[in-house]
């Protein structure tokens, strides 16, 4: 286990470095001028020319890149040209709304869409299969940004229950959580109930009814643990997607995530920015994929990593 772990963080390793490279080129030849966004659009040529220098984005590129590599290396991600603050700062200030979200919107997929899909695999054919099915078309087919203004204005503003926006109370994470999750637990229940089809039909569960086991235990010992591990990948999957992919639903709840965070540094070309949160958001996502392999090794036994 240990060797496995070592050579996948080696692998992680040139992965990192790549992304670092594409996003600082892509944002070296960006039209925009960061020394003018960070001057104003009044500022004379000489003052651009003197921020451009100060800010070290008259060097060639191989320079910036080897200095600013090197201040990351020692844990700093730099300075914010627009906020005025570091940007380690800014991410660490974003990051526990982010994770809320994430558990939020997961733990909604969890609860709604492995139940819809057991129960329309056990009921295959019949009307709660069919019902089931529906709601997970009508949750894929929804955009998560209409149906976020749906559900803020009906339970924030018609009947208010939940608060309009803002992160300023557990409460306020119930929409946002309802919205990004929908849609995905759509998915868990169409793979679930695909998963647990073909676990049905397997001769172990044959025989566990034949020896008379009701299917409550059929389900929850037999079905339900090898049923488990595509959902641990998706859920795995899931995780990136909810640091970068929730924009629109951040926007929607005004909600103060690193994806809001990563759009607005885009907005203003705030380069330390960008570079810091597609580096937190990659190495997130590296660690993401390493962990969901240790967990599927725990959950299944007949997985090994050697």
């Amino acid at each position: 286990m240990w060797t496995y772990l070592a050579r996948r963080i080696g692998q992680a390793i040139p992965v990192l470095f790549g992304i670092s490279v594409i996003t600082f080129v892509l944002i070296y030849y960006l039209p925009a001028d960061p020394a003018r966004m960070y001057a104003g659009p009044s500022a004379t040529v000489a003052t651009v020319a003197r921020i451009r220098h100060e800010l070290g984005l008259d060097q060639p590129l191989w320079v910036q890149y080897t200095d600013y590599m090197g201040r990351v290396l020692h844990g700093d991600l730099g300075f914010s040209y627009r906020k005025q603050e570091a940007v380690t700062t800014l991410i660490l200030s974003r990051t526990p709304y982010t994770l809320a979200l994430i558990f939020g919107g997961v733990f909604v997929e969890l609860a709604i869409g492995l139940p819809i899909g057991i129960a329309s695999a056990v009921a295959r054919g019949r009307w709660p299969d069919r019902v089931g099915m529906f709601i997970a078309l009508v949750g894929i087919s929804a955009p998560p940004f209409w149906l976020g203004l749906l559900l803020l204005y009906g339970l924030g503003y018609l009947v208010p229950i939940f608060p309009l926006g803002g992160a300023g109370s557990p409460a306020a994470l119930v929409l946002p959580a309802l919205t990004a999750g929908l849609g995905g637990a759509a998915w868990y229940a169409r793979m679930m109930r695909s998963s647990a089809l073909d676990i049905l039909s397997t001769d172990y569960v044959r025989t566990a009814r034949a020896k008379g086991l009701s299917q409550f235990l059929v389900i929850l010992r037999h079905v339900l643990p090898n049923a488990l591990n595509p959902i641990i990948t998706m859920a795995g999957m899931d995780i990136p997607w909810f640091i970068g992919g929730v924009v629109l639903v951040e926007r929607v709840f005004d909600w103060p995530g690193l994806g809001r965070l990563a759009v607005e540094a885009i907005e203003t070309v705030d380069v330390p920015l960008i570079l810091g949160t597609v580096i937190v958001t990659a190495l997130a996502v590296v660690v993401s994929g390493i962990l969901i392999d240790m967990v599927q090794s725990l959950v299944d036994p007949r997985i090994h990593h050697g």
